[in-house]
């Protein structure tokens, strides 16, 4: 297996996969990546060959072409026409990784070689500044150096964690979705500072900077949530007059509840 690498389909995961994998080791040399064929397909083709050094075509099948790692980052909906197309060009040792929401390993194989290993990820959009989080799930011809390979090639777009292809709704449902539930409480407290009376720019910097600076505690201290929150929260203090409303408006249940509808949508879609 070469280390060569072909990433079919460059939107905004595409080319955070793109980045991650230059950022972890891989050389621009060894990574080609496919656009549409349209005018704004050699837009972007030129666009990705000015910012990271690789090369761009608009065949998939000639991309993949002798390539060790093969990553489909299409839309879901595009996914059986690609396979199609790159099915035949494929080397004999090809990893084929799917970064397509709600399309199972199992629905990848049918149309691939019989025994061609298959790795389906779940990244999120802070993979875009290596600071994402990738659930990776094996097929059934995928072993743990298939794992392994793609781990060391998404260790660039921020930490991985091997799940049960069965947690993967799971996994969109949190992880996925989960950076947009953060910008809408980022938001939400950024306009209840402007309500208590700050500037619209400071409050926006303070609500940034405390969600960061929250996360960030709980990464390296490995201490549980619940902890922390508790050493914030003085007895009848402000802390715990603001956590009593959330508690009386029901965040924690909003929570839970999103994420059960995600995952419900993530496993009707892949469906």
């Amino acid at each position: 297996m070469t280390e060569r690498v072909a990433i079919l389909g460059t939107g905004n995961m595409g080319e955070a996969v793109l980045a991650g994998a230059i950022g972890a080791g891989w050389s621009p040399g060894e990574i080609v990546a496919t656009v549409r064929a349209t005018a704004q397909g050699e837009a972007r083709g030129a666009s990705l060959r000015d910012r990271h050094g690789v090369a761009t075509t608009t065949d998939n099948a000639a991309a993949a072409t002798d390539a060790g790692l093969v990553v489909v980052a299409v839309k879901p909906k595009d996914v059986p026409a690609v396979l199609d197309e790159i099915a035949p060009a494929l080397a004999d040792a090809a990893v084929v990784v799917s970064v397509a929401a709600g399309v199972t390993t199992a629905a990848m194989e049918a149309r691939l070689r019989p025994g061609t290993p298959v790795v389906r990820t779940m990244p999120n959009t802070p993979a875009q500044i290596g600071a994402g989080i990738t659930a990776v799930a094996p097929g059934a011809a995928a072993d743990d150096s298939h794992l392994t390979l793609v781990e060391r090639f998404l260790a660039g777009t921020g930490d991985v964690v091997r799940v049960a292809e069965k947690d993967l709704d799971a996994v969109t449902a949190l992880s996925g979705g989960g950076p947009a539930y953060v910008f809408l409480v980022i938001d939400a407290l950024a306009e209840a500072g402007v309500h208590a009376g700050l500037k619209r720019d400071v409050a926006a910097r303070l609500a940034r900077q405390t969600v960061l600076g929250a996360a960030r505690l709980t990464v390296e201290t490995g201490e549980h949530p619940a902890i922390l929150r508790e050493r914030v929260t003085s007895p009848a203090g402000t802390t715990a007059a603001g956590l009593r409303v959330l508690e009386d408006r029901a965040v924690r249940a909003a929570f839970l509840a999103a994420v059960e509808a995600a995952r419900a949508r993530s496993a009707e879609l892949g469906a």
